[in-house]
């Protein structure tokens, strides 16, 4: 067996719904960045906890009394999820349990999300809306009809995004992944949100990176500038742009995983609709959904620009290749006419060494034919030339033949 096969195995089960029945509220907090706080709450609400259920790393439950949390680790965020029976006749939106509130109060600042989610019976709900104080809801049935869920979306004086969910025929399974899924909607919806800051952060840094671009575009086809300032200065562009897609690269990808995640659980809501409400889904599709397409078309304009920038350089490059052999070419042609040069120079010398080697040779028989004259040879002019002239003109062709030699090599 796999040693990993039980652990990938069990990932089906690793993060199960609560169970259970209406009338209830549902408490959902989402704390970002909050790994360190993670393991306090988990200590701290184990020392709370009447009963402590097994848990798997990632996720746990706890009995405080009649009440059950579950919290889970997740790579950017924690949750905590309390559900607590309503009694009969009791407040429509009570506040956090003392004891829980208590405990997250020095973790507030990193809260991303707070929803709290009435869970009524059909039998027993107020059949308006508005009476349990949403203004101008929307609503829709879900699960074809065996359950409808209200909000406004708007946050009370304590931060919470309140929804009303009135159960029709929804078992406790069923009405635990209902619930589940309401609730991921809003977390992951808020934390894809979580990139528009940095997508208008970075788009204001794009209008000058591209007005940037613009002006060595220009430079680079005016040729303005010598190819190694525009170098320098692309160089320098590109550093920038690098840098600005690292520290966004991640989460600009998280905000797509979670946007994905979001249209996921709409659809499997299966919505219809209530009366002439908006129906949830479409309320949050039609103010979501333009968050998502501008942090993905900023994050489509960094890679572009970057991709631009890199052709730019590409094109400097193709220039200063061009300049180069340009500069290499008249070098060898400056090498080309030097090298003419030395061969009519070296052509020239060869010839006066053969008119000086034949002067010196002509001269050393002349002084020859003297030398024997003086000693009573009586050689006639005539004779003497005939003999001499040949051997001088084989010793000429001998001396040629060996300077040819030697410039060949």
């Amino acid at each position: 067996m796999h040693p990993l096969r039980k652990t990938l195995h069990n990932e089906l089960h690793a993060r199960p719904s609560i169970y259970f029945r209406e009338p209830s509220h549902v408490y959902h907090l989402a704390f970002v960045d909050a790994e360190l706080a993670c393991d306090e709450l988990i200590e701290q609400l184990g020392q709370l906890a009447s009963d402590v259920l097994p848990s798997n790393g990632v996720q746990g439950l706890l009995r405080l009394g009649d009440d059950t949390l579950k919290w889970e680790r997740h790579s950017e965020f924690f949750t905590l999820t309390l559900v607590v029976p309503r009694p009969p006749q009791g407040e429509a939106w009570p506040p956090l349990p003392a004891s829980l509130a208590s405990l997250i109060e020095p973790h507030r600042p990193a809260l991303i999300s707070a929803v709290q989610v009435l869970v009524e019976a059909e039998r027993d709900w107020a059949g308006d809306a508005t009476l349990y104080g949403f203004k101008d809801p929307a609503g829709s049935h879900l699960g074809s009809g065996d359950a409808t869920a209200w909000s406004d979306f708007c946050l009370d004086e304590h931060g919470i995004n309140r929804m009303l969910l009135v159960n029709r025929q929804l078992n406790a399974y069923r009405l635990g992944r209902m619930i589940r899924r309401l609730l991921e909607i809003e977390t992951y919806r808020m934390m894809a949100s979580l990139t528009l800051p940095v997508a208008q952060q970075v788009s204001q840094q794009l209008k000058d990176y591209d007005r940037e671009l613009a002006s060595l575009s220009d430079r680079n086809a005016e040729g303005r500038d010598s190819a190694k300032v525009l170098s320098a200065a692309i160089a320098q562009l590109s550093a920038r742009i690098v840098r600005s897609t690292a520290r966004t690269r991640q989460r600009f990808g998280a905000a797509e995983a979670y946007a994905q995640i979001v249209f996921e659980r709409i659809a499997e809501l299966r919505e219809s609709h209530v009366d002439d409400c908006q129906r949830l889904g479409v309320f949050i599709e039609r103010r979501f959904r333009p968050t998502v397409r501008y942090c993905a078309a900023t994050d489509q304009r960094l890679v572009r620009l970057g991709q631009s920038v890199a052709n730019l350089g590409d094109l400097l490059q193709a220039r200063v290749q061009v300049e180069v052999e340009e500069q290499n070419s008249a070098i060898l042609r400056s090498l080309n006419a030097r090298a003419d040069t030395q061969i009519r120079i070296q052509k020239a010398v060869e010839g006066l060494s053969i008119i000086a080697i034949s002067y010196y040779l002509l001269s050393l028989f002349k002084l020859l034919y003297e030398g024997l004259h003086g000693i009573g040879l009586e050689i006639p002019v005539k004779t003497a030339m005939l003999g001499m002239g040949p051997l001088a003109l084989l010793i000429l062709c001998a001396i040629m033949l060996r300077i040819r030699q030697a410039r060949a090599h």
